[in-house]
């Protein structure tokens, strides 16, 4: 008898040993694209405002050597006809300064010269370590094919890990991008962002986010509060972006000339 129970305890020590690393494996499977696509396009729709969108920013810049820089900034997206503008209040050298984003075309505008100059993707907003795609839409899901680098503890959250190549035909500020998404509200913790060689850009944290809700869309919409760049080539680089406020309501198609001509008349 006491044979026969060590033989049978035996043999479920052996089915402990051969499954527990089994079902290890099996929680640690890899999420297949669509799943990882379906995730990046939850992500987008949490940051993406349907209808119209204006908000009053706060960017603090530091260049290794230099004082600190503060610029406040207003920012407004239509979503009719796909504009976007950045539109610079403060300091005083970069009044009136600003960005607009027409069909797929970025453009500059500085008063003092009084012309439009086409920019790029890459074009860095106002000098600062920030681009034009980190106060527009999230369309990760639309410019990116994903992987899955599987889970990570990220502070007190737990993380969702991939690595996001662009798609071909797509003008990117970063072609590659590594991706950290909280499990619980699919909003982003953190980015890192690669050239095509490899080479690490920028690294982008997300502390806080906040949800609103949206009279257009009829449903809640999230936006980041706060976020901080850091630049990972200038080491001693960083931008700091508040969002102050935040307005839904509609915005007039003429809105984006009138605020042109107001910056400029003050």
């Amino acid at each position: 008898m006491q044979k026969n129970r060590f033989i049978a305890a035996l043999l479920v020590l052996t089915a402990l040993a051969v499954l527990g690393p089994l079902r290890a494996v099996v929680a640690r499977a890899a999420l297949s694209k669509q799943e990882l696509v379906d995730l990046l396009k939850v992500v987008d729709d949490r940051q993406r405002n349907q209808g119209d969108w204006k908000s009053s920013v706060y960017i603090e810049q530091k260049e290794k050597g230099k004082v600190a820089v503060v610029y406040d900034a207003l920012v407004f997206r239509r979503s009719a006809d796909q504009k976007f503008m950045i539109l610079f209040q403060k300091p005083k050298a970069s009044e009136g300064q600003g960005y607009l984003r027409v069909d797929k075309n970025l453009w500059f505008y500085d008063p003092a010269v009084g012309k439009w100059e086409r920019r790029t993707e890459r074009e860095r907003i106002g000098g600062t370590n920030s681009r034009r795609s980190d106060f527009d839409e999230s369309r990760l899901a639309e410019e990116y094919d994903p992987e899955d680098l599987g889970s990570e503890k990220l502070g007190a959250y737990d993380a969702q890990v991939m690595n996001l190549k662009g798609k071909a035909g797509i003008d990117l500020a970063f072609p590659v991008i590594k991706l950290w998404v909280d499990k619980e509200t699919k909003n982003v913790l953190k980015r890192q962002e690669f050239a095509l060689s490899g080479r690490l850009l920028r690294t982008s944290y997300y502390p806080k986010w906040k949800k609103i809700y949206s009279e257009s869309r009829k449903a809640d919409i999230w936006y980041p509060q706060e976020i901080r760049f850091y630049d990972e080539v200038e080491k001693e680089n960083s931008t700091l972006i508040l969002v102050q406020t935040v307005d839904l309501h509609s915005l007039e198609p003429n809105l984006f000339t009138k605020a042109w001509l107001e910056s400029k008349s003050r």
